[in-house]
C-alpha cells in the first residue's frame, strides 16, 4: 500500500514548470485519497475537498501565470496536523472538543507555507491534543500496525503519496518517531526555529514544530521555507560522529540495537569514524523530568478547558491533566533548571570534543502491532529536552518487516549543517 512517488523536490518543479497540470495534480490527489484514505485514515474528513482546492489552485494559476515568476511550493499539497489553526478549516487538536474553543488566527508557519505557493491539503489525523490516546490512523507499511503518534495523520499521509510534504510537532517523539515507523523523512529542528504561533500548546518548554518529506532533499527545501534565518550558503566537510553511549542506547530493543551497529559497520567501510560519549549517564533523571515538566504545562494550558470539558477527555489525556496539577511551581522552576543544565553541558561537551554530530536508532523497537499503543518514546526524548535539531532517515527494515529509522543530531542551531550531513549519510545508508 505504501506509495513512493511523492517526491517534494520533483513535484514542486513539475508544477513550477507546467510538466505537471496543478487541476490534475489536485484530482489525482483526491481520487487517490477516496480510494486509500478509507483504509489508512491519515486525513480528517471534509466536504467538498476537491472543490475547495480546485478554485485556490485557479487563484493561484491567475495569480502566477508566468512559470519563471512562480514561488518554490507551487500548488504542492501540504498537510496540517490538528494542532495548527488553518484558516477555513475547524481546529480539535485530535480531540471531542468542539472546535470553537481552538479558533484563533492562522498559525505562522501555514502561513509561511502559503506564501510559500502551498496549497493546504487538509487537516491530518493527531492523537488526542498530540499526547498518548490514538486517532483511527493505520500504517501504510502495513495496516496491522500503528503508524506512530502523535503525528500519525501527517507521517502516513507522506508515506501514502498524498501529499509530498506535512506538518507535525513534537514534545517527545512525536515527529521522528511515526517518521521512522511509516519508513520515511522526520525533521525536527532546533527548539525555537519554526514559530509555533498559531499552534495549540502542550508544552511550551519542548514543543518543537517539524515536518515529513519522502526523502533528503524535499526536507532541504522544506527547511529553507520554514527554518528562521535558514542560510544556504552552509558548507560542511565530513563531520566528527559520536554514540551517545550506555544507559541511553540500552534502551532499545535487541533487534534495533544490533542492527544499528551494523549500519555503524557500514559508515567505518565508507570512512566514517564513528566514536563514543557517555552523554546521558542520568538517562532516567532526564525522562522522568522532562515527564513532570510536561504534565504541568499542559496542565496550565488545559486548567480552563479541562474545567468546562472535563469529561470530553480520554483516560490518558485526564491522567496526564492530574498528574500535572500536582507538580508545584517551586517543582516547575527546578524542571526547567534542570533542562538548562543539559542545554549547557551538551553545548559545551559538543564544542571540547569538537561533535559535529550524535547518531542513534530512531525508536526503541520498530512499530508494534496494534493500533491501541504509538509506541516507546525513549528515543527523541533528551533531544527534545534540550531542544537540539534532529532528523530520522529511513535505514532498512526490522525482523517484523517494518521500517527502521537512524537517528543524526547536531548541535544547537545547527540545523543547516544537520541536513546536509544528514543528506550525505541517506545516501549511504537509505534503502
Amino acid at each position: 500500500m505504501y506509495y513512493k512517488s511523492s517526491l517534494l523536490t520533483d513535484v514542486s518543479v513539475a508544477l513550477r514548470n507546467n510538466t505537471l497540470s496543478l487541476p490534475d495534480y489536485i484530482t489525482q490527489i483526491c481520487d487517490r485519497i477516496k480510494s486509500t484514505d478509507k483504509i489508512i485514515q491519515s486525513l480528517l474528513p471534509e466536504k467538498d475537498r476537491k472543490k475547495r482546492l480546485l478554485k485556490e489552485a485557479d487563484k493561484l494559476l491567475k495569480q502566477y501565470p508566468n512559470p519563471k515568476e512562480r514561488p518554490p511550493l507551487y500548488g504542492v499539497l501540504v498537510g496540517i496536523k490538528d494542532m495548527f489553526r488553518v484558516d477555513g478549516l475547524p481546529t480539535q487538536a485530535g480531540s471531542k472538543l468542539p472546535p470553537k474553543v481552538f479558533e484563533g488566527a492562522e498559525a505562522k508557519c501555514v502561513t509561511r507555507l502559503r506564501e510559500a505557493g502551498a496549497l493546504i491539503l487538509g487537516k491530518t489525523v493527531s492523537t488526542e491534543f498530540a499526547y498518548f490516546s490514538p486517532g483511527p490512523t493505520k500504517n501504510p507499511r502495513n495496516p496491522e500496525y500503528t503508524p506512530g503518534g502523535s503525528s500519525s495523520g501527517s507521517a502516513a499521509a507522506v508515506a501514502m503519496g498524498l501529499c509530498p510534504l506535512a506538518l507535525g510537532t513534537q514534545t517527545i517523539a512525536s515527529v521522528i518517531r511515526p517518521a521512522a515507523y511509516c519508513g520515511i523523512v522526520g525533521v525536527k529542528p532546533s527548539y525555537g526555529r519554526i514559530s509555533t504561533v498559531g499552534v495549540i500548546p502542550f508544552s511550551q518548554s519542548v514543543d518543537h514544530i517539524g515536518f515529513f518529506t519522502q526523502e533528503m532533499q524535499g526536507a532541504i527545501l522544506a527547511a529553507s521555507i520554514l527554518i528562521d534565518d535558514w542560510d544556504n550558503s552552509v558548507r560542511t566537510g565530513k563531520p566528527r560522529i559520536y554514540l551517545p553511549s550506555d544507559a541511553f542506547l540500552v534502551q532499545s530493543e535487541c533487534d534495533v540495537y544490533n542492527r544499528f551497529y551494523k549500519l555503524i559497520n557500514l559508515l567505518n567501510a565508507h570512512g566514517y569514524e564513528i566514536l563514543s560519549f557517555p552523554l546521558f549517564k542520568e538517562i532516567k533523571k532526564i525522562n522522568d523530568v522532562h515527564r513532570e515538566l510536561i504534565a504541568a504545562e499542559f496542565a496550565v494550558n488545559h486548567k480552563k478547558l479541562y474545567a468546562k470539558y472535563g469529561d470530553l477527555y480520554s483516560e490518558p489525556s485526564r491522567e496526564l491533566m492530574e498528574k500535572g496539577l500536582k507538580v508545584s511551581q517551586p517543582a516547575l522552576i527546578a524542571d526547567k533548571a534542570i533542562q538548562k543544565t543539559y542545554k549547557e553541558s551538551i553545548d559545551e561537551i559538543m564544542q571540547s570534543e569538537c561533535i559535529d554530530l550524535w547518531i542513534c536508532p530512531s525508536t526503541t523497537t520498530p512499530a508494534p502491532k496494534g493500533l491501541d499503543y504509538t509506541g516507546n518514546p525513549l528515543m527523541s526524548l533528551p533531544w527534545t529536552f534540550t531542544g537540539l535539531p534532529s532528523v530520522t532517515i529511513p535505514v532498512g527494515k526490522a525482523d517484523n518487516d517494518m521500517p527502521l529509522g537512524m537517528q543524526l543530531i547536531a548541535a544547537y542551531g545547527k540545523d543547516e549543517q544537520l541536513l546536509q550531513y544528514a543528506s550525505e549519510l541517506y545516501q549511504i545508508l537509505s534503502y
